[in-house]
């Protein structure tokens, strides 16, 4: 009898520490699913136009020429800008989804397929992006997606199409000063913004890894991009600003951003850290104190990081 009230005990004990187990498991399960989450919070593309008009009012500057802009006007001269063909669309800021839509949206049956409700008022059927917004949920918060919009001059938004990003030989300039080569359905963007392109191409693969699938060759390209130019302030301070607003974390971003502000802390002393742009990450409490401290505006004016402004319905397939 002793014996078997002993094993009930022990027994009892194990299942507590079982339970105990399992409920670490399920915990740190639940910190991956959170980690890996994409938007979830804005359905509009629209909405993520106006939003994003906000964040960028500290940084009016254009993602691929670096162009400066004033509310929907690029100002070519700031940037040595020349138009190629398009005057008309060059003088208007767009929105460019940096991993182009098309890369994503194609995942959906109902981008080739369509659906029994893409239907026109006159009883046309449709597909494509159109079908696609109308049907998935997923999709709509895939493209409104904070983190993977940019400000660009139109044509250049237009003429990048939804190619893919890669190397090209040789340096052609087809806009002026501006250091972009678009050429053989390839895009090429300036050394300065590599780093940034390849970061938001990892976030979206993080946030949504069952429709963001890259090659081998791709994820080479990707991993040297983002070695080769590491984050700068804007570029943290643009991804904590994006994180207020629509609530997921940029865990891409957010890793690297901490592991600069331990590389700036350790090659500071302590004057000069009281002083940095350390202040834009963890310690950031509200707009006003950036604003009133003018720390990161004046950063963010100095910095060749730019923003993003536009009607996005001339961008069928981005």
């Amino acid at each position: 009898m002793e014996i078997f009230v002993r094993f009930l005990f022990d027994l009892k004990i194990m299942n507590k520490f079982f339970y105990f187990l399992l409920l670490i498991f399920l915990c740190f399960q639940t910190s991956i699913a959170q980690a890996n989450e994409g938007n979830k919070k804005i359905e509009s593309f629209s909405k993520s136009k106006n939003f994003l008009k906000k964040i960028h009012q500290e940084s009016p500057v254009t993602f691929y020429c670096q162009c400066n802009y004033d509310y929907n006007k690029p100002n070519w001269e700031s940037c040595g800008f020349r138009p190629r063909k398009d005057k008309k669309r060059a003088t208007r800021i767009e929105w460019e989804h940096i991993l182009p839509a098309s890369h994503f949206g194609i995942k959906f049956d109902t981008w080739k397929n369509g659906h029994p409700d893409c239907v026109n008022n006159k009883g046309k059927k449709f597909k494509g992006r159109k079908c696609t917004e109308k049907v998935h949920k997923l999709y709509r918060y895939m493209q409104a997606d904070l983190y993977n919009l940019q400000p660009a001059i139109g044509e250049v938004n237009g003429l990048r199409s939804n190619y893919q990003i890669g190397e090209i030989e040789g340096e052609v300039r087809e806009f002026g000063k501006c250091d972009i080569e678009i050429k053989n359905k390839k895009v090429e963007p300036a050394p300065k913004i590599r780093g940034d392109i390849a970061r938001t191409y990892l976030y979206m693969k993080n946030a949504y890894p069952k429709y963001v699938i890259f090659n081998q060759n791709l994820k080479i390209l990707i991993e040297k991009w983002d070695e080769t130019d590491p984050v700068d302030e804007w570029e943290c301070l643009r991804a904590e600003k994006i994180k207020k607003i629509q609530g997921n974390v940029n865990q891409i971003l957010n890793k690297r951003c901490q592991n600069q502000d331990k590389l700036n802390v350790s090659n500071s002393n302590p004057r000069e850290i009281q002083n940095t742009t350390i202040i834009y990450k963890n310690n950031i409490k509200s707009d006003d104190l950036i604003n009133q401290n003018n720390v990161i505006r004046q950063n963010s004016y100095n910095s060749n990081k730019g923003s993003f402004k536009g009607k996005g319905s001339n961008d069928a397939l981005k």
